[in-house]
């Protein structure tokens, strides 16, 4: 039995961000897949190298786990300046933004993670410091107060979202450069793989590598998860080598089948299939009933689910669709009893 069944979200497991780490790339040329993102930025660095400028600021949006902080540290990486990353919940003050800004140096690249989230007020003062590079500081308080503006280093921001539609108007038209990444393909994710199983020196054959791309979800975070938890499986078991049918043998114990959903991907399908036969169900209703936050299952799992086609959104709520009932083996709603259209 999987202990834990969340493999679309592995960020929150102990010691295996330092392990992401390890397997990331550090060159534009490393990176895999986003072919047309990778040309776009390779000419913006190289146009801002040979002009001797800081380079644009950058937003990069798309679902948890496609590299958009491998991408930022990359940036930083081919530009040769600082990396200095931070997350839109930490910065919850204005101080606290404006100690991040102090310490950047010319041409620095800041990243935010999960931009989508910073509070207005921060917003409101990363404006002058995108545009003008200058920075407000309010000194004092009452009748004496008054504004001390602060000259910043010519400094690049990269923030990272999956949510873009939560992004401010003013704050996105900041952004000079704005790039989405899309799901990877197999032949793409297979690569990932086959180069992380270098890195972590575990044997792997082309097929068994294709087997843990087909079930990735399009994700290489996801990708790279597989592959360590599959590598454990294969060094328990004497098994040597990964290969297809070490891999298949692998999944089946991991609980992710050959659509690459996992345990609570069943659960949110068997809600809506199942407990409420077809009918629109509300997010918070879903979240309730598998046990997991609304957000986590709008960011990390409907996503996936919407690209398979095995769930929909409708104006009154979230809908598994024909194709869900059938990969649960379970039998399609008569039409009166689903929203008119669907059935």
């Amino acid at each position: 039995m999987n202990d834990d069944p969340r493999l679309a979200d592995p960020e929150d497991i102990p010691g295996e961000d330092d392990l992401d780490r390890s397997l990331r790339p550090r060159t534009l040329d490393a990176f895999v897949g986003q072919p047309a993102v990778r040309e776009k930025l390779g000419i913006f660095l190289q146009a801002a190298r040979q002009r001797g400028e800081a380079l644009d600021h950058v937003l990069l949006a798309g679902p948890p786990g496609l590299g958009k902080t491998s991408l930022a540290a990359i940036l930083a990486n081919e530009m040769e300046v600082g990396f200095h990353p931070t997350s839109g919940p930490v910065l919850e003050k204005k101080g606290d933004l404006a100690a991040v800004l102090t310490q950047l140096g010319d041409g620095d690249v800041l990243f935010i993670d999960e931009i989508h989230r910073l509070n207005r007020s921060i917003e409101e003062t990363l404006y002058p410091a995108m545009e003008d590079f200058q920075l407000d500081v309010m000194l004092g308080q009452g009748p004496s107060a008054r504004t001390l503006r602060l000259a910043l280093p010519h400094f690049t921001l990269v923030g990272a979202t999956t949510r873009t539609g939560l992004l401010a108007g003013p704050l996105r038209d900041r952004f000079g450069v704005v790039e989405r990444l899309d799901y990877y393909g197999t032949d793409d994710l297979s690569g990932i793989i086959r180069r992380s199983a270098g890195l972590l020196e575990v044997g792997i054959t082309d097929d068994g590598a294709a087997m843990l791309a087909a079930r990735s979800r399009g994700t290489p975070r996801i990708a790279n998860r597989l592959l360590r938890r599959v590598r454990d499986v294969v060094q328990v078991r004497g098994t040597g080598a990964i290969d297809a049918a070490a891999a298949e043998g692998a999944l089946r114990l991991l609980e992710v089948d050959a659509a690459g959903l996992d345990e609570l991907d069943r659960r949110i399908l068997r809600v809506l299939c199942e407990t409420f036969e077809g009918r629109p169900v509300g997010l918070g209703t879903i979240a309730d009933a598998v046990g997991e936050s609304s957000d986590t299952i709008e960011d990390v799992y409907e996503p996936y689910l919407l690209q398979e086609g095995l769930l929909i959104r409708t104006p009154r709520g979230r809908q598994g669709t024909p194709r869900a009932f059938r990969h649960l083996g379970l039998p399609e709603p008569r039409r009166g009893d689903a929203q008119p259209g669907l059935f």
